[in-house]
């Protein structure tokens, strides 16, 4: 069955295209940028130039396939970018979507992010495709957003007093992505993935400071303040106040309890913190 995989190039679909062409299939990628594509996938990759908003590209992209990898970037527009793509692709005759949502998505979240998942697994629902959905805690890829902090100042600046977090390597969720859609027996299912322990952040400047050689100190920024400086770094407004209030419920220990399925279906552990920051060590240094 021939797999598109969307956000080719981000974070967790990058990792999936690689994973199932390891294993001997042919994804296609749908990218927004043809020469990115190219620079991380290869002149020989297949891939499809398509935006959710354009109805003809998706069209294009979805031809012969028959299951897709859904991802999108957090953005005001993401329910109506998520659900063109279904309907796209319940059109163009698709058998199974596997959705990467949120663990915590839910309609009515205080949380926009979350809130956008769930009313798209709604949609999903009601396509009458198989689905499943992927439901990650907090990605340790977001950690990446503090290193210049810790490269001008020594310090990790964010709003997580006393938040203990079991987050995830997005290799592991691209992992379990891999092997969901490579193998039978998944649909219906909504599987949430964590990382093997629940971690601090204080025990991310204590990973740092190991790896780094030099003392990296947390510093607990109040709301308002983490908003300002988000700002600041670039971090568009809506996504940095949605982030912070994100961090109030991780303050609150919505995601402090590990789940055992990256281990169940990819049959190793998941990746550590430690392992995460040393293979991103270059961005901190």
């Amino acid at each position: 069955m021939k797999t598109l995989v969307t956000g080719a190039t981000g974070t967790v679909g990058t990792h999936v295209m690689r994973v199932l062409t390891e294993r001997g299939a042919k994804p296609r990628g749908l990218v927004r940028d043809h020469a990115k594509g190219v620079s991380v996938h290869g002149p020989d990759a297949d891939l499809a130039v398509g935006e959710y908003s354009d109805h003809d590209s998706l069209r294009a992209a979805l031809d012969g396939i028959g299951q897709a990898f859904l991802t999108c970037g957090n953005h005001p527009a993401q329910v109506d970018w998520e659900t063109t793509f279904v309907d796209a692709a319940a059109a163009a005759g698709v058998q199974r979507i596997v959705k990467l949502s949120a663990l915590g998505a839910q309609v009515g979240s205080p949380v926009a992010f979350f809130d956008a998942h769930a009313r798209i697994e709604q949609h999903l629902r009601a396509a009458g495709m198989a689905t499943v959905q992927l439901r990650p805690s907090f990605k340790m890829s977001t950690l990446l957003a503090g290193a210049r902090g810790v490269r001008q100042a020594d310090s990790f600046f964010a709003p997580a007093a006393g938040a203990k977090i079991a987050m995830i390597d997005p290799r592991d969720v691209a992992d379990v992505a891999a092997h969901v859609l490579s193998t039978d027996g998944h649909d219906g299912r909504a599987y949430e993935l964590t990382g093997p322990e629940a971690v601090t952040f204080d025990d991310v400047v204590a990973e740092l400071s190991a790896i780094l050689g030099r003392q990296i100190r947390f510093v607990p920024l109040p709301d308002d303040e983490a908003v300002t400086q988000f700002v600041a770094a670039g971090t568009p407004e809506w996504i940095a106040t949605n982030a912070v209030t994100q961090f109030g419920l991780l303050r609150q220990g919505s995601q402090n309890q590990t789940r055992d399925t990256v281990r169940a279906l990819t049959g190793r552990d998941p990746r550590t913190l430690a392992g995460f920051l040393r293979d991103h060590a270059s961005a901190y240094a």
